[in-house]
Parts: structure tokens; sequence; C-alpha cells
């Protein structure tokens, strides 16, 4: 049993996985766990997007979130550094997920290496905004992403209209999208098992 703190109100959760993930508050100051499983899930999705056939269903479509050249900072020190600074509750990088895939459907595009990185600010960003009770403005995300306030504020209105402005979760989403986060880790099990033998 534990709680998740949503808007300020604790909710009285027994699933074990938001403790695992590290969604549960409690008084552990390190990087929850959630942070590198989200970097890999996000890793792995352009990976695979990077070999889809070239008749896809999918469209590299250009939006004001792809840059020019991939950052040379990774998504997991990227998402890293959003943590450190932006100090909203570790749900929002869950719910930013959310709102990342219901902006690539919507658009009809995939994740890329040159766009995941402004994607994943913005959402984690409108994702505070909705959920916290307190967080930081449109320049200090800015800063903390190394992009202006002017950029933040155009990725900000294009991506709130590309979801019409539709940001509530349901537990039973937010849910579903923590078992696929969780299944991650199973698989970065599997693969270290695999690559570095059992350990005694």
């Amino acid at each position: 049993m534990g709680t998740l703190m949503v808007k300020g109100k604790a909710i009285e959760i027994e699933s074990d996985p938001y403790a695992d993930l590290g969604l549960i508050e409690s008084d552990n100051l390190g990087t929850p766990r959630v942070l590198s499983l989200l970097s890999s899930v996000l890793e792995r999705s352009i990976q695979r997007n990077k070999n889809l056939p070239e008749g896809s269903k999918y469209k590299d479509v250009i939006t004001i979130f792809h840059g020019s050249k991939p950052p040379a900072m990774s998504i997991r020190k990227y998402i890293e550094r959003i943590f450190k600074y932006s100090k909203c509750s570790n749900s929002c990088f869950v719910v930013a997920l959310i709102y990342i895939d219901r902006f690539l459907q919507v658009m009809d595009a995939y994740l890329t290496s040159l766009n995941v990185h402004r994607l994943l600010l913005t959402s984690v960003m409108v994702a505070a905004k909705f959920m916290d009770d307190q967080c930081y403005n449109n320049a200090y995300y800015a800063k903390v992403g190394g992009i202006s306030t002017e950029e933040i504020n155009r990725l900000e209105m294009k991506f709130l209209f590309c979801l019409d402005f539709r940001l509530h979760v349901t537990t039973e989403v937010f849910a579903k999208y923590c078992s696929k986060i969780e299944r991650e880790a199973d698989v970065d099990y599997q693969t270290d098992q695999h690559i570095q033998g059992h350990w005694p």
C-alpha cells in the first residue's frame, strides 16, 4: 500500500508497480526508476521507427518539434535534467508519455531523434501545469530545455491545440502506461541476462 500525490491530494494505492517505478511519494531523494525506463521506452521507439518499411502507414511528418540535427544530450540525460530542475511530481513523466502518444496519433507521425527532446520537454511541462499544484513558468522550462522562451511558447500552443486541450488521463489509462513502462524493465532485464549471462 502506498500514496500517490495528485493535485496535492494523497490517493491510496494498493499496487506495487507504482512503488517499483518510483511514483510513490517518499523521502527518497534519488532518481526514480521511471525515468530510466521512460528513456528506454523512447529510445526503443525511435529505433523501431528507424526500421519502418518505406511504404509504411507512418510518414516522417515534419513539425515544429523537429530540430535540424539530433541534440548531443542523450534522452536519458535530458529526462534526468528535466527531473532535477523542474521538481515536478514523478507521475508527470508517465502522463508526458501518454501526451506524446496522443500527439503522435493526431499528427499521424512517429518519434524520431529529431523531435523527441522537444516533445519530451513540452509534454512534461504541460503535465506539470495540469497535474501539480505548483510548477515553473515557460521561461524556466525553456532554460532547462536549452531553447528560447518564444520557442517553448510556440511548442506548447501547437501541442495543446493538437491534443484539443484534452489533458485528462483516467486512472485506467495511467495504470496501462505504468504497466507498459514496467514491461520495459522486464525487456531490459532479459537483454542484460542475455548479454552478460546469469549472475551468481
